[in-house]
């Protein structure tokens, strides 16, 4: 089965916590705080296979989640750092935040190794905190916490050549022709219902060839298949625009081109202006010449070049071939994103706060609460005079002061009451 679009859920592991440690030796009562630091979160890390070509893997696991550091411990030492998580998907990929649209990443080089999450940074332990003044603190610091995020994959084939054009005008037939690809090919409409590739080979060069379900009127909002498959001609370098001369389904064949190229402008201006040819085929059936004198006098206009073909005969495919990797030759690689990426914010800010009044109370919620509990003792005077420093230099002191709160206000934080001193 072809899947060639697919939203799955990614998380990069969180942070250890430090430990809270002291030493604990015989004739040693006041060792001293020994606790060691949170080891590393893994990564997320999407590698490009050239061994996939769907991504039906995906319809199935849906979740992707790298493995969180471990806690520090006592005699300093250190939690082990999370295994990272390595996600293959096929060459040509594309990842999309589902809340926003925007391009994480265009994963189109073969074997590239991305990172697209990092892991939490891992807590340090009270050994980091003892000071002259402050010689056993009882306090650590927890490990980052990453974020979750939903994404779309998206499959954009990586071909040289795309065949474009309406229904049953023989992109088929023309790919089975000039290569071993075998697609499905019926005398009626859609009977390509996903791309096809294939390997072409002419005068020492060889170069893939897309074979695109045939496009309609309206394609661009989603009428029939080009919607769906219109991103597999993002990527390559030239299009063969296929047209069919013979007028056998009483179709205008020069409003044909006209309409595709509206539907590939409408869809992406860099599309509609990607160096094509146009292959004139049918040109096998009697009383064509009419016609492929009005399409080629009208492409001419447009610089565009006009091969006549006949795909189902084997007729002027080598001629069209050939000009096909003429163009190839002058026309460079490109391997730039097809969009500006946006990376994704791994980690939950630490230092994130909302404050609001409820009834009177000063209510303090976000990570910042959340974190700094976790961190502190709150029996310990020294871990409380850490507390109370870290509510001053967050700006959470002046934060309330300016909502109002007074002395021995009651704040909320994190879920725990406090009365305001002031």
């Amino acid at each position: 089965m072809f899947v060639d679009v697919a939203k799955i859920t990614i998380k990069s592991g969180n942070g250890g916590d430090g430990a809270g440690s002291f030493r604990r030796e015989k004739y040693v009562p006041r060792g001293g705080p020994d606790g060691g630091d949170g080891g590393r979160g893994g990564d997320i890390v999407f590698q490009t296979d050239p061994g996939m070509h769907t991504l039906l893997d995906f319809r199935y696991h849906r979740k992707y989640e790298a493995q969180n550091g471990e806690p520090g411990s006592g005699r300093l030492r250190q939690g082990k750092a999370g295994s990272s998580l390595t996600v293959k998907v096929p060459v040509g990929t594309v990842l999309r935040d589902a809340d926003t649209g925007a391009m994480i990443a265009d994963l189109n080089v073969p074997g590239e190794n991305r990172v697209i999450l990092r892991g939490g940074r891992g807590g340090w332990g009270n050994v980091h905190y003892a000071t002259p003044t402050r010689q056993a603190p009882s306090f650590s610091q927890p490990g980052q916490k990453t974020k979750s995020y939903d994404v779309y994959l998206e499959l954009k084939s990586i071909a040289d050549v795309g065949l474009v054009g309406f229904p049953n005008v023989g992109k088929s037939t023309i790919l089975s022709m000039v290569t071993a690809a075998r697609p499905k090919i019926a005398n009626y409409h859609f009977t390509t219902l996903t791309p096809n590739l294939g390997v072409a080979q002419m005068d020492g060069m060889a170069f893939h060839i897309a074979d695109i379900p045939g496009l309609i009127e309206n394609a661009h909002e989603g009428a029939g298949l080009g919607h769906d498959f219109l991103r597999h001609v993002e990527r390559t370098r030239m299009l063969v625009h296929v047209v069919d001369v013979s007028g056998s389904e009483g179709r205008d064949p020069v409003e044909d081109f006209d309409l595709i190229m509206q539907e590939l402008s409408q869809y992406s201006e860099k599309l509609a202006e990607r160096p094509q040819i146009v292959a004139a085929n049918k040109t096998d059936i009697p009383g064509c010449e009419e016609n492929l004198e009005k399409l080629t006098a009208h492409c001419k206009e447009q610089g565009i070049d006009v091969v006549p073909i006949s795909a189902a005969a084997n007729q002027g495919l080598q001629t069209l071939m050939r000009q096909v990797v003429q163009l190839l030759r002058q026309l460079p690689q490109d391997d730039a994103p097809l969009e500006e990426e946006r990376p994704l914010e791994s980690l939950e800010k630490g230092d994130e706060y909302q404050v609001e009044v409820r009834d009177g109370t000063f209510v303090v919620t976000g990570t910042f609460p959340d974190q700094l509990l976790r961190a502190v003792n709150l029996e310990d005077p020294a871990s409380m005079q850490y507390f109370e420093k870290r509510l001053y230099e967050s700006g959470l002191v002046d934060e309330l002061r300016r909502l109002g709160a007074q002395h021995e206000d009651t704040v909320d934080f994190g879920g725990m009451e406090f009365e305001f001193w002031d």
